[in-house]
């Protein structure tokens, strides 16, 4: 808990059994809340989980990583969370942030922190693949251009967020897969929540979870897809759900079924 806030870190999973207890042990004592969702790993990731003492909730089929996220903010949401940090537990990023991005959420001072790989210089150096880091420099100008803000990454799987932002998002409006992460913060800006950065190291390794080349081409054009159907929502030219404010929140799901905490 930090200033009263009760904390939450959620775990999307799938096959992440050889990294996930080095990530549970770097939480730090300040969180209440841990869980986790596996997408129907096939290995021990579930058993070793609940050894860990983690909420573990399973998905009956692999859904894919976006509805993975939306169980894990609805789940932390009903277990009373005022903040929800998401970390991947394939340990590509350090848990021991945690404190310090939750902090900048409880302040009041931002609705959403990004863990950035690409401030202080550390993503290269951390193993980033180069055609990787040339198209994450890419996107994120092309999407600060037109979504009218300056992060220095909008790709970073490490996320902190107030249960304002959770609740107020539609992010069931969003895609099942890995472009849910770049539509949330798409809505994020749309609806004037405050976003901010902190900087984090990054470890690509062999256990690690990444997508390959042909699934990161799909990726980007998500992204750019992401961007024009913003751009013509904000200026009035089509309309979507997933930019509306009458579009699925986890939150009107999460009261829908009586569980408001």
């Amino acid at each position: 808990m930090i200033n009263g806030k009760r904390i939450a870190v959620v775990m999307p999973a799938f096959n992440a059994e050889k990294t996930l207890e080095m990530t549970v042990r770097e939480l730090s004592d300040l969180v209440d809340i841990k869980i986790l969702v596996d997408d129907s790993s096939r290995d021990q990731t579930v058993a070793l989980s609940r050894q860990l003492g983690v909420q573990t909730f399973v998905h009956d089929s692999n859904y894919g990583y976006g509805r993975n996220q939306q169980t894990c903010y609805r789940e932390a949401l009903a277990a009373g969370a005022d903040i929800v940090v998401m970390v991947h537990p394939d340990y590509q990023y350090t848990p021991l942030l945690v404190p310090a991005m939750a902090g900048m959420i409880s302040s009041g001072v931002y609705d959403m922190v990004l863990a950035s790989r690409i401030l202080g210089g550390g993503a290269l150096r951390g193993g980033m693949p180069i055609y990787k880091y040339i198209s994450n420099r890419f996107l994120t100008a092309f999407q600060n251009l037109f979504l009218g803000v300056k992060l220095s990454e909008y790709h970073t799987g490490f996320r902190a967020f107030s249960r304002k932002l959770l609740e107020t998002l539609p992010i069931l409006e969003n895609s099942d897969d890995f472009v849910f992460d770049n539509q949330m913060i798409a809505q994020a800006v749309m609806f004037g929540f405050r976003i901010g950065e902190i900087s984090c190291p990054t470890k690509y390794f062999e256990e690690a979870s990444s997508i390959n080349f042909k699934r990161s081409m799909q990726y980007g054009l998500g992204v750019l897809a992401t961007t024009l159907t913003f751009v013509l929502h904000r200026f009035g030219v089509m309309h979507l759900a997933r930019f509306d404010a009458n579009g699925r929140t986890v939150g009107q799901q999460l009261y829908a079924a009586g569980n408001h905490p």
